[in-house]
């Protein structure tokens, strides 16, 4: 990628390069510049989760994209998706969504959506850079009434609401069913509740009182031991934990254990293959995904196709081949006869329509995918340094390769939002890969671990 633009849109710690309010004026700037390519009124809609943060950045958007004659829809805290789909819906140039999803609170981080719902190809994300880096849009100045306006979409909420709900058949409701959401004190603090609840679930929230610091904070998605406290002490037919953006779910089943991903993809897949709704029979994934998934799936037919780590590459992959279901172990999941990204309320309510479909509990469900033990650990880096310039941990994990001969997986990659390597091996044998994974992880702390002040 460029200087800018990581694997999801840009990301850092809030005033601080190149999450700054500087930063975000030039790059509403240089987006105004790029959508508005034609002649006629030009709105881009503005999003944001619930980090204190989110108001600053937000007001420099604003103020950019207005300096160059293009208006501004406001939506407010409103999960990622709903970007997406408002964009859509509101025949928007353009989405921003002020996010960075699962991070603490002092992150921050800015993604686009084109006209369509659609994260930026590689391509434009490089051209916005070259257009703050180079200067050449410095001396467009609108004046007068020239000047873009900002607007309030007070009905955003509703909305989005209405769009997950059309996305179940036709008079089916939640009735009988008790479910925890976790709402990560982030964007579906509102949204969440209040799409189960109209459907007629009955509803036990947690985490839904965001105050601009707490998100993400031991709750949501990346946290999900109180959901399975909450799932048990209220004898709940499910959990849902959404990440801060709200573009993932996490389930927890009525037993208070934790679904993998890759389960819950599966579930999925095996519902739509058996009522013939599933395009090419195939499923997409990414490499990251268990191996024990492509096994049970491929034992019944499916296909599944594998690409880079990232849902932006998973959803490529599903336009190119015209698939309509897709996702990763992290509880993204793409179903592209309803949204054009991952959408963690769309997710949920259509594993909640599962279960009023075929009368099964969610580990019934679930329970028909045996993976493959794995171990993953996550290293802090002082730097990204290409790992073919670090010969002890690039021989090791050659050798490792081979003594997995084919029975397992290993994968070492560093994060594309945060400074961290990501170490995973999968094998047969949980002693076996956990050694690996730990005398790897021992490796890439000794030879570019963060050290501590």
């Amino acid at each position: 990628m460029g200087k800018l633009f990581g694997t999801d849109g840009i990301r850092g710690t809030a005033n601080i390069y190149p999450m700054t309010g500087e930063m975000a004026m030039k790059l509403g700037r240089a987006a105004a510049h790029i959508f508005k390519h034609k002649a006629g009124v030009h709105r881009i809609i503005i999003g944001k989760d619930t980090r204190l943060s989110g108001y600053m950045i937000e007001s420099a958007l604003t103020s950019g994209i207005c300096s160059f004659g293009v208006d501004v829809l406001l939506v407010g805290p409103l999960p990622t998706p709903a970007v997406a789909f408002l964009t859509r819906s509101l025949r928007a140039d353009a989405g921003v969504m002020i996010s960075a999803s699962h991070n603490p609170f002092e992150d921050n981080g800015i993604k686009f959506f084109s006209r369509d719902g659609q994260k930026l190809p590689d391509a434009m994300e490089l051209e916005i850079e070259r257009l703050i880096l180079s200067g050449d849009i410095e001396h467009i100045r609108p004046t007068a009434t020239d000047i873009g306006k900002a607007h309030r979409v007070f009905d955003a909420e509703g909305r989005y609401i209405e769009f997950i709900k059309n996305s179940l058949p036709k008079g089916l409701d939640f009735q009988g069913l008790k479910v925890v959401v976790d709402c990560g004190h982030g964007a579906a603090y509102k949204v969440a509740p209040m799409a189960l609840t109209e459907l007629g679930a009955e509803v036990i929230a947690l985490n839904n009182t965001p105050d601009g610091i707490n998100i993400n904070h031991n709750c949501g998605a990346l946290y999900p031991s109180n959901l399975k406290i909450a799932v048990l002490s209220h004898r709940a037919d499910i959990g849902i934990a959404h990440d801060g953006d709200a573009d993932r779910a996490v389930f927890v089943d009525e037993k208070g254990e934790i679904v993998p991903g890759e389960a819950i993809l599966v579930a999925f897949a095996q519902f739509l293959y058996e009522n013939k709704n599933l395009v090419g029979n195939t499923v997409v994934t990414t490499e990251h995904s268990n191996k024990g998934m492509e096994k049970t799936l491929r034992g019944e037919g499916i296909r599944v196709i594998r690409t880079d780590v990232g849902d932006r590459y998973v959803l490529e992959a599903m336009l190119f081949g015209g698939y309509n279901l897709g996702g990763e172990s992290s509880g993204h999941v793409i179903f592209l006869d309803h949204n054009t990204t991952g959408d963690g309320l769309i997710t949920a309510l259509q594993f909640l329509s599962l279960m009023k479909q075929t009368g099964k509990t969610v580990s019934q469900l679930t329970g028909t995918t045996v993976l493959f033990p794995q171990v993953s650990i996550n290293v802090k880096v002082e730097k990204k340094m290409p790992l073919y310039e670090i010969p002890k941990l690039r021989e090791t994990i050659d050798a490792y390769q081979l003594a997995l001969n084919g029975n397992g997986r290993l994968l070492v990659r560093y994060s594309g939002t945060e400074k961290v390597l990501r170490i995973m091996v999968e094998g047969e044998n949980l002693e076996a890969v956990s050694t690996m994974a730990n005398r790897l992880s021992l490796i890439a702390e000794q030879e570019i671990g963060l050290k501590e002040a």
